[in-house]
């Protein structure tokens, strides 16, 4: 008999946290499992369904709605969320549940308690508290995401540094497993042409040739993008040229088209909005950046690393556990625009440094981070 299997997630756009449940759902053997994905719609409450959902269905897995669903917290709406997880897992009677994002957990861990399923494990894309918020938001969602670890039976950090922290929590350090993300040989396009994709996605015309600089991120604040913009503004004031691209959406979209119009960097830092299959036209980057406050596990940044792209990236979780500083890439400290400036114009000036750089970060990428590692550690604990 097929064992089934309930991922958990609480929105269905296309992030880390939506890459890892696909990426699970579609690599556990047919013939043991029987998988479903419980989701929401894009973060606003009775939002449509994201890209997540629709990669699903593509690959014949089923989808459960979840219309209440949203980031934010709102006590009423994640009341209605809960009976509704609570009247899906009572009815579908799932052996595990797999539990993604901070909503999908608290609430989903209490549900599937309720509802009496086995083996629910919980896995932390970086613990919640870290972000950018007040003193008591931060409090409030310590406090949630250790009931959350708490209700689980199981649960993984993606990142060394969070494992060690969560180990100091009371009484779950037991439950707590580190176990990497991974991710497949990606058949990129050369750098010409991966190029010339992306200039059709800018409002300028720009050079084809010369440095580029690129990243791939949500807009929003946690990516501290902001930061990268005022630093490409320091690099040109050096007299260093570079084309700055920064590809995704979000929230932060029109401030920082403001902050590049402030800055006079139009033709300097392009904001190319999503593009469809970003990671595969990673080679047109010979630098590539993260300058995230928070972090799981990116995957952006072992894409850019199979790639070859040489890296700079903040010193948090996360990506500490991907580049070591001066070997497999360049830490900055989070916020520190003049740091990242003073990064972005060595490499800028230093081809066989970058080379050096991008040979190593996929060397690690390659021998540290395979899907296959990933998925065997992880159904261990179903």
């Amino acid at each position: 008999m097929k064992k089934k299997i309930f991922f958990v997630i609480t929105k269905s756009n296309w992030g880390g946290a939506q890459r890892y449940v696909f990426d699970l759902a579609t690599a556990l053997p047919k013939e043991k499992y029987d998988v479903a994905v419980v989701l929401g719609g894009t973060g606003k409450v009775h939002g449509d369904t994201g890209r997540l959902a629709h990669e699903l269905q593509a690959h014949a897995i089923p989808v459960h709605y979840i219309r209440s669903f949203a980031r934010d917290m709102y006590p009423l709406r994640d009341l209605r969320a809960f009976f509704e997880l609570l009247r899906l897992f009572i009815k579908e009677r799932p052996a595990v549940l797999h539990l993604n994002s901070s909503k999908a957990g608290g609430v989903g861990a209490f549900a599937g308690r309720l509802a009496g399923v086995p083996t629910i494990v919980f896995t932390s894309h970086g613990l919640a508290y870290d972000e950018d918020r007040t003193i008591i938001a931060r409090t409030f969602i310590g406090i949630a995401t250790w009931a959350t670890f708490f209700l689980s039976h199981a649960v993984i950090l993606i990142s060394e540094e969070t494992f060690r922290r969560a180990n100091r929590l009371p009484f779950v350090a037991h439950k707590l497993h580190r176990i990497y993300n991974g991710i497949n040989p990606i058949p990129f396009k050369e750098s010409a042409e991966s190029r010339r994709v992306l200039a059709t996605h800018m409002d300028k015309a720009t050079p084809l040739s010369g440095i580029w600089v690129g990243t791939i991120s949500e807009l929003v604040r946690n990516k501290g993008l902001s930061y990268l913009v005022t630093a490409a503004a320091k690099v040109k004031e050096r007299g260093l040229e570079c084309t700055l691209c920064i590809i995704g959406d979000g929230d932060e979209r029109e401030r920082l088209s403001q902050q590049i119009q402030r800055a006079g960097l139009q033709e300097n830092v392009h904001l190319l909005g999503f593009v469809p299959e970003a990671y595969l036209l990673l080679k047109a980057f010979n630098i590539f950046t993260l300058t995230s406050v928070k972090e799981g596990l990116p995957y952006v940044l072992l894409e850019a690393g199979q790639a070859k792209c040489a890296a700079i990236g903040s010193r948090i979780s996360g990506i500490t556990d991907i580049i070591e500083d001066g070997a497999t890439g360049l830490l900055i400290d989070a916020k520190q625009s003049d740091d990242i400036a003073e990064k972005l114009a060595t490499l800028i000036e230093d081809t066989s440094l970058r080379t050096r750089l991008g040979e190593a970060l996929y060397e690690q990428v390659t021998n540290r981070f395979s899907i296959q590692r990933m998925t065997e550690e992880t159904v261990a604990l179903y």
